[in-house]
């Protein structure tokens, strides 16, 4: 098989609507590409992440747009086939070839092939791609099949299968994009190729890896079917078989004894081996077509059984329970094709390095590139799939049932050969939707999209790869009908903790245990930096320089979620205070979010093997917003990455109560025992010590051991002045008697020296006082700058090191600055700043 791209020439044009800017004939094209990045690229549009930009380009929802090239085919051979393939359309396409329609497209996650065969003579022809307004097409079904409720209503995402967040979402932009965002590419083949790979790799209770290989084939339909051999290897092992003349399909096998296994990370290694496949005919000298993938061998098995306290929900890697510390994971580019694999593999670093071991591909994206599946299966990032339904009922008429399944089919095919890849998921939030959010008085028993989570994606997965398992949606309750058990219950399969944000205090979180969450987050800013750079007040100044920043339209324009603003401030007052200056807000709502997090995941992990994981929304973002991310869109880690990173940590200390009384956990994810000395001390801030104690302790490899708390060291005599310890070994934590707005912080805890590194510096500081999440925040030093740990809590008398890694700057000390070293201690001084400056003016 020859194949090669069709890269060049490309031309973009308007084929109907309105455009608001003046469009020349035959604006160069990317392919691939999309309309936006053509036309920023031109200079013809503003960027659309940029200030209120998002809203001067909604003329774009309504447009017709063309794309076009030539096509010069070679002369075919005596049966050769040739093929045109678009591996991704965006989104309702029709093809032609000099005016002659080869066919259409309705559906951006799956690819065309079209046979040309009979163009192939060496002719030049015009090869046009139309693509109609995404938006029209989304209406019209609507109209066509009734309404559907969804989270977004009344926009039809819910009607086309593209991209859902394409058209917004509580933390993207509507931008409703189009063009060729995936490679368009000519193949050339004779006999027969290889339509489908499906390996099946497994493991036995011997530790042989088992490889079954079953593969469908294409013949070319050119000449009389004859008969094919496949061949396979892997390892040394290898294997053949004869393919009948009038037969599509054949499987065989391969055993590798002693197979090296695969493992998550923070379980062990990662060895990935290369699978070839190749196709010939038996007296061949040359295959007809080749596949080769790199493959692990490991085992996934999703424990669901019925205990005493609910439903689990356990996922076990090679026998060996895994206790779930994820993240959900949207696509990190609204515009598509600016996604490189350089950028996936500093993100996927960077899940590393706040010690994720899963990330959840959610359903309203897209189904991601290889490039993002292999980055994860070198770094033993298992993969949660969701297929792409997410947040709305979905129609169940055609030709949307036949989409889904081309689709489904097609993506579960691609992405099997993956080690990382886990578990298949049929959605997001619309079982619970169905149930819970009204949906069934305006449906009026219409379709909705159940029948796509409990039967056909089922049948699909069950089919095509059954070596891994299948959930019906997320939030879901295995074994029951949701009418029978509520689908978002926490005792039961997985849950969606959304009441904290929206309505109650993040301290609720450990009102209930359980059993999986896969989703729960809190807000925040994006970095000062990133915010300065992409978003300015209303006259386009500095943002910082409007009256009221975080009330500033443009700044509103980023911050997507409903009431968000107003739930950010109404979760700082009664822990941090709402600071009236922007920029100690900005800290404070960043900090909030942090504390927040890492509260409910400390609380989860506490709860190991009741409580089997834990996804947090969200790893990243796709643009400049104000969202529940860790990594803003120019890739800064924010506050909460350094809180992932923490409560993730392999081995970490949690206060939390147990029976209404005060205890610790110690939780350790290492495989051997954690045994040390824990030491616990009921202190001043000043460090002066009121009483203490130490005992041995234990705890088993995978385990958590919670320990019981002297009632002496739970009766502090000044509540606004002292503070519990708790030190093991490297791992320390400190529990408060009373919220930070009630505590008597001092204002300046900390001191600190600054030192140059071959790459950066080491900024040490010690405590004077008890310092809580003592941070820097370096991307106000420098826009490449990085730290590597944050949020530290000393007390006093600790120290605590902070590796920078930047450019050399003209003023080290910037990095001891106050708006750079932050600590929660500070935004105590601003709150009393405040109150006294209030107290005056009531005086005068």
């Amino acid at each position: 098989m020859n194949t090669y791209p069709l890269t060049e020439g490309w031309s973009l044009e308007a084929a109907g609507g309105q455009p608001a800017i003046d469009l020349p004939a035959g604006l160069p094209a990317e392919v691939p590409g999309s309309v936006h990045t053509d036309l920023l690229r031109a200079g013809l549009i503003p960027d659309p992440y940029l200030d209120a930009n998002e809203a001067k380009l909604s003329w774009m929802h309504q447009m017709d747009w063309r794309y076009q090239s030539v096509l010069q085919l070679d002369p075919a051979d005596a049966g050769e086939r040739v093929d045109l393939v678009f591996e991704g359309i965006d989104t309702i396409g029709t093809v032609a070839l000099e005016g002659q329609e080869l066919g259409r497209t309705a559906n951006m996650h799956r690819s065309y092939r079209f046979d040309v065969r009979e163009y192939a003579d060496g002719k030049p022809r015009r090869l046009a791609v139309t693509l109609a307004s995404a938006t029209a097409y989304a209406q019209a079904q609507r109209e066509r099949l009734g309404d559907r409720p969804s989270a977004y209503h009344p926009v039809p995402f819910n009607f086309i299968r593209k991209m859902a967040c394409s058209f917004g979402w509580d933390w993207g932009p509507d931008l409703r994009t189009a063009g060729l965002y995936k490679p368009v590419l000519v193949h050339r083949w004779k006999v027969a190729r290889l339509a489908q790979v499906r390996p099946l790799v497994t493991v036995d209770a011997a530790g042989t890896g088992q490889i079954e290989v079953q593969v469908d084939v294409q013949r070319s339909g050119l000449q009389e079917p004859g008969e094919l051999e496949l061949a396979a290897s892997i390892l040394g092992a290898s294997a053949t078989v004869r393919i009948p003349a009038h037969s599509s399909q054949a499987t065989l096998s391969l055993a590798v004894p002693q197979a090296p296994l695969w493992w998550p990370a923070g379980y062990g290694a990662q060895p990935l081996h290369e699978l070839q496949v190749a196709l010939g005919e038996p007296e061949g000298t040359q295959p007809l077509d080749h596949w080769a993938r790199r493959v692990g061998f490991r085992t996934i098995e999703l424990d669901t059984s019925e205990d005493e306290h609910g439903t689990a929900f356990l996922l076990k890697v090679n026998g060996q329970p895994v206790f779930i510390k994820g993240a959900n994971w949207i696509p990190d580019d609204h515009l598509l094709t600016r996604i490189t694999r350089e950028r996936i593999e500093r993100r996927l670093d960077q899940a590393l390095g706040a010690n994720l071991n899963l990330l959840r591909v959610w359903g309203g994206g897209i189904y991601e590139s290889e490039d993002f599946y292999t980055a994860c299966s070198e770094r033993g990032l298992l993969v949660w799939q969701d297929f792409l339904l997410a947040c709305a009922a979905y129609p169940e008429e055609e030709p949307f049932t036949q989409e889904l399944a081309a689709e489904a089919r097609e993506n579960v095919v691609r992405l099997m050969p993956h080690p990382s890849l886990a578990i298949w998921n049929g959605g997001n939030e619309n079982v619970w939707g169905h149930e819970d959010w009204e949906w069934k008085q305006a449906l009026d028993g219409r379709s909705w999209g159940g029948y796509f989570a409990h039967e056909m994606l089922r049948e699909i997965v069950a089919e095509l790869d059954p070596t891994r398992p299948y959930c019906d949606n997320s939030p879901y309750t295995p074994h029951r009908a949701a009418s029978e058990l509520h689908p978002n219950h926490p005792d039961h399969g997985t849950h969606h903790q959304w009441e904290v944000w929206n309505r109650i205090d993040y301290l609720q979180y450990r009102s209930d245990i359980p059993r999986f969450c896969s989703e729960f987050g809190f807000q925040g800013p994006p970095t000062w930096r990133t915010l300065g750079d992409w978003v300015h007040n209303s006259d386009g100044g500095p943002l910082a320089q409007s009256p009221d920043p975080s009330r500033d339209p443009v700044f509103l324009v980023h911050q997507k979620a409903d009431d968000g603003n107003a739930k950010l401030e109404r979760g700082l007052a009664a822990h941090l205070g709402v600071p009236a200056d922007f920029e100690h807000w900005h800290w404070a709502t960043q900090l909030n979010q942090a504390r927040a997090v890492r509260y409910a995941i400390e609380h989860y992990r506490s709860w190991w093997p009741r409580t089997a994981g834990a996804i947090v929304w969200q790893l990243n973002d796709c643009w400049p917003v104000t969202s529940w991310a860790a990594v803003d869109s120019e890739e800064r880690p924010k506050p909460l990455w350094h809180a992932l990173r923490l409560a993730n940590a392999p081995r970490m200390l949690s206060f939390g109560e147990r029976d209404g009384q005060l205890h610790l956990s110690l939780v350790n994810d290492h495989a051997e025992p954690w045994a040390s000395t824990l030491s616990l001390s009921l202190q001043g801030f000043d460090g002066k010590p009121r009483h203490s104690v130490e005992q041995r302790v234990l705890v088993p490899a995978r385990s958590v051991q919670s320990v019981s708390i002297d009632p002496a060291l739970c009766a502090p005599g000044q509540v606004r002045n002292e503070v519990l310890v708790a030190t093991v070994g490297q791992e320390h934590a400190v529990h408060l008697f009373a919220p930070d707005v009630e505590l008597s912080l001092d204002p300046a805890p900390l001191r600190g020296v600054v030192r140059e590194l071959a790459d950066g510096y080491e900024v040490r500081v010690s405590a004077l006082s008890l310092a809580l999440d003592a941070t820097l925040l370096v991307d106000r030093v420098h826009p490449e700058a990085s730290v590597e740990q944050g949020l530290a809590s000393l007390p006093a008398g600790a120290e605590a090191s902070f590796v920078v890694h930047c450019p050399p700057l003209a003023d080290p000390q910037q990095l001891l600055s106050p708006s750079v070293l932050r600590t929660a201690n500070d935004l105590r001084a601003v709150e009393l700043s405040h109150r006294s400056a209030l107290a005056g003016a009531t005086q005068r």
